[in-house]
């Protein structure tokens, strides 16, 4: 079984090429479903017709749904948002500011790939084609299970079994409510899903990411970005999509100085992706909508390469033992903008705005690093004995 998710920024058209893609899929006789976890569906838009919270049949193999955010935030942890909710009008009161206080930037996608997961146990689809908010929140889904966690334990630090026992003294000194069993369950529940999740992002035989972008210079850098940022979690980026690439023909008189921008910029994507399956859609001359026209684009766009299949596959990380060295790969990163901090038993690697915790292989606890050395993508660690 396969899940393979559709990123990049917003407005390249990542919905319509995850939907041709489904498209392509389903023909060969696959059971697939294409889900949006975007809050503005627009994947009804593509199939021209209503699609709802529950699976709608498309075709005789393709299947498409769009998934209720809040609703499965709701689902997922309704019993602890409201005993946060009372933690937080213990003194200042409700209204439209404790609600607002109890919003989380990407948790409720976070909790949309966790109805992906329960689609995906299911094993009633052989492929789930994923297409993602252009919100950038995807980068940060791996972040979510420890530190909501971390958040969790500091605010409930008692335990389940002791509720009972010293709940009301505890209550009755601090004035504070003591959560209800429900709490806990939920705490459990969400505690297991998130790392059932985790797991299966990562793993890399089942999981692709896909990254859409256009021949546009700033939309280049930004799938750039995205790239390194992927690769720096852990995630399966096996394929380049470059969509409303602008025929020849079209591109005379007026437009011609567009077309060289175009011709630049896809030279920039064969450079930098050079190692990445690319695939290449041109600007239609109608709207890219129904399910035959996904269809043509479906096979225009893979050829003869099968889209079901796991594209690339490189080796992010490699420990070399006798050297004492760790690799980390980083496509596009600078060195300017690597931070790179040593921390008990992990390291702390930073590019830009995004941290990441790797934890120090255990062939060489005890070890120190000794210097490190950034080049060609890759980032060397070497360790060296107290």
């Amino acid at each position: 079984m396969r899940v393979i998710i559709y990123t990049g920024k917003g407005g390249v058209g990542k919905t319509s090429m995850a939907a041709a893609t489904a498209c392509r899929i389903a023909k060969s006789g696959k059971k697939v479903l294409i889900v949006s976890t975007d809050q503005a569906h627009s994947l009804g838009d593509c199939f021209d017709r209503k699609i709802g919270k529950e699976p709608v049949r498309i075709s005789r193999d393709l299947f498409a749904m769009e998934i209720d955010t809040i609703e499965e935030g709701e689902k997922a942890w309704g019993n602890l948002k409201e005993y946060f909710k009372q933690l937080l009008t213990l003194k200042g009161g409700s209204g439209i500011e404790t609600e607002e206080l109890l919003v989380f930037p990407g948790l409720e996608e976070l909790f949309a790939l966790c109805r992906i997961q329960e689609l995906y146990e299911s094993g009633e689809y052989d492929t789930i084609i994923v297409d993602c908010a252009p919100t950038g929140e995807t980068l940060s889904l791996l972040k979510y299970p420890e530190r909501f966690t971390a958040m969790i334990m500091k605010i409930l630090p008692i335990k389940k079994a002791g509720v009972r026992a010293v709940g009301p003294a505890v209550e009755k000194m601090m004035k504070v409510p003591m959560p209800q069993e429900g709490v806990f369950d939920d705490i459990e529940s969400l505690m297991q899903r998130l790392e059932r999740l985790q797991k299966l992002l990562l793993d890399r035989s089942i999981v692709s990411l896909r990254v859409v972008t256009t021949p546009e210079k700033i939309v280049i850098t930004e799938a750039k970005r995205n790239f390194t940022c992927l690769y720096l979690y852990g995630y399966n980026v096996d394929a380049v999509i470059v969509n409303h690439i602008y025929p020849k023909e079209a591109m005379e008189g007026y437009f011609s100085k567009w077309m060289k921008m175009q011709e630049e910029g896809l030279s920039e994507i064969e450079e930098s992706f050079s190692e990445v399956p690319r695939f290449y859609v041109e600007l239609l001359p109608k709207e890219l909508r129904t399910l035959e026209i996904l269809e043509q684009v479906g096979d225009a766009l893979f050829g003869q390469a099968d889209p079901d299949a796991v594209l690339f596959d490189r080796e992010i990380y490699r420990v070399d033992v006798q050297q004492q060295m760790l690799t980390v790969y980083l496509p596009f990163a600078g060195k300017e903008e690597l931070v790179l901090n040593e921390g008990k038993g992990e390291l702390l690697l930073g590019i830009r705005n995004e941290l990441r915790k790797f934890p120090i292989p255990r062939a060489f606890s005890g070890m120190q690093v000794k210097g490190a050395k950034f080049e060609d993508g890759y980032l060397t660690i070497r360790f060296e004995e107290n």
